[in-house]
């Protein structure tokens, strides 16, 4: 009450107001104003934009003002009319009305009411901005978090592999030389604990001749980008190293990936030999393809996994022979592969078919790596099968791709001819996807989007098999 009685006693001192002085008052201050009488039925309204006409709001005339809202606002609709009938002012409510536009019209309304058996006013503030982007902000905050869940799996990745790799790595800063990280391999190489390794300079655990050989070798690899591998002894004397070292940056930083093999022949070979043992064997029941090939791209070995892909049996079936027999689209994938590795010593999710001996054509990811030190120098490429990534489609697939980024894939398997007839079907299946996306399924808005009447869009979606049309045939 007593808010009600400081509006009262500000209301007074505006003196007496013409009607006109008041409905400006009102227009003023409020985006959307309705008259209701006793019982809520609308009796006048007035809108200070014009685009609220587009909204259907001229149909609520002579009907209850809970009949004009959503069923989730009907509630709040009878709160804010009994409150004004008891002379209180309620908390500002947001409520919803359905839109012939397909989205609901939100508006957030306080009800006053003029005299004890006068009429009500509801001022009304327009929502619609606000809605909107409080929507783009939950989708950029999605897209956010699909991206910070890729780079967790890409790091996940990145650790694993680091750790369970049996040759020494070391990641040195390149201004101050301290160790970033070591894996467990290197902390064994040099022997010390990986924990007290790093923040360490760099070279450590090679005697003076070998410390500044590496160190030679460093500033070479920043001069030129990498450098040739050096020998090495141990600060022991027992013990001899390979030790390599390329430069890549981050973040504006320049970082050392330094690589120590070991050459000594009694350096733990019984257990070096039994993990490369394991290794092989996991890599040879890997549910992916997994070769490995001569620098001219000649199978030296391939696991189980790609005779499968490659309709094959034995692994002496393809020893010896061109990867590009299977791999590649016409043999340029394989050509780009390889250049590829040779400048940047690997490469990752690079698209391409494989094709099987029987002419089964399967859609793969290849990530490949050059080991130009090896011996004898070699090739690994390893081969994931993605058709199980595509996405069904119950409206009459062509086999045509889901994303613009896979049509480049098409080159090699069908003719220019067939890609350009086919790919309008495609970018209208894409983009009434994404319009059903933006607006969260709600198909009147989609059409509105797309410059589509509800009847032709219910057409498209029929005919490409999108979304639940019988629900809505029911409902």
């Amino acid at each position: 009450m007593e808010a009600v009685n400081a509006a009262r006693s500000w209301i007074h001192r505006l003196g007496d107001l013409s009607a006109d002085a008041t409905a400006s008052l009102v227009e003023a201050g409020a985006d959307m104003t309705l008259v209701l009488d006793g019982e809520g039925v609308v009796q006048d309204m007035s809108f200070a934009d014009p685009n609220f006409s587009e909204e259907g709001c001229e149909e609520w005339l002579g009907r209850p003002w809970g009949d004009t809202v959503t069923i989730e606002s009907v509630g709040k609709v009878e709160e804010l009319l009994q409150a004004a009938a008891d002379g209180e002012i309620a908390h500002r409510r947001q409520i919803n009305h359905p839109s012939p536009q397909g989205r609901d019209l939100p508006v957030l309304y306080s009800v006053v009411r003029l005299s004890e058996k006068g009429p009500f006013v509801a001022l009304g503030r327009d929502l619609r901005t606000i809605s909107d982007l409080q929507q783009r902000l939950v989708s950029a905050q999605q897209s956010l978090e699909r991206d910070y869940e890729r780079m967790r799996q890409a790091e996940t990745r990145y650790r694993l592999l680091f750790h369970v790799a049996t040759e020494a790595v070391v990641i040195v800063d390149g201004g101050s030389q301290k160790i970033i990280e070591a894996n467990p391999a290197a902390s064994e190489a040099v022997g010390v604990p990986v924990d007290r390794l790093v923040g360490r300079r760099f070279p450590e655990g090679f005697d003076r001749k070998g410390t500044k050989a590496v160190q030679e070798m460093m500033e070479s690899a920043r001069a030129t980008g990498r450098a040739d591998t050096i020998r090495a002894r141990s600060e022991d004397g027992e013990r001899e190293f390979g030790v390599s070292a390329s430069l890549f940056r981050q973040d504006g930083s320049v970082y050392f990936l330094i690589r120590i093999a070991d050459q000594s022949a009694d350096s733990g070979s019984a257990v070096i030999s039994q993990s490369r043992s394991q290794l092989l064997e996991i890599v040879d029941k890997s549910p992916e393809g997994f070769v490995v090939t001569s620098p001219d791209a000649r199978i030296i070995m391939a696991n189980d996994a790609f005779l499968e892909l490659a309709q094959l049996v034995k692994e002496d079936q393809v020893r010896g022979e061109p990867l590009d027999r299977w791999l590649g689209r016409g043999g340029v994938d394989l050509k780009v592969l390889v250049a590829n590795l040779r400048q940047n010593d690997s490469a990752r999710f690079f698209a391409t078919t494989l094709r099987g001996e029987y002419g089964l054509n399967t859609d793969v990811e290849v990530s490949a790596v050059s080991v130009p030190d090896g011996d004898p120098p070699c090739l690994g490429f390893m081969i994931r099968n993605v058709d199980g990534r595509l996405v069904p489609n119950t409206g009459g697939d062509t086999g045509l791709p889901h994303s613009p980024d896979q049509f480049t894939d098409l080159v090699g398997r069908m003719s220019l001819k067939e890609i350009v007839r086919d790919t309008t079907d495609v970018i209208e299946r894409l983009c009434i996807e994404a319009a059903l996306e933006l607006t969260r399924n709600n198909r009147a808005s989609a059409a509105e989007m797309l410059g589509l009447s509800r009847q032709s869009l219910y057409v498209k979606l029929r005919r490409y098999g999108l979304g639940d049309l019988e629900s809505d045939a029911d409902s």
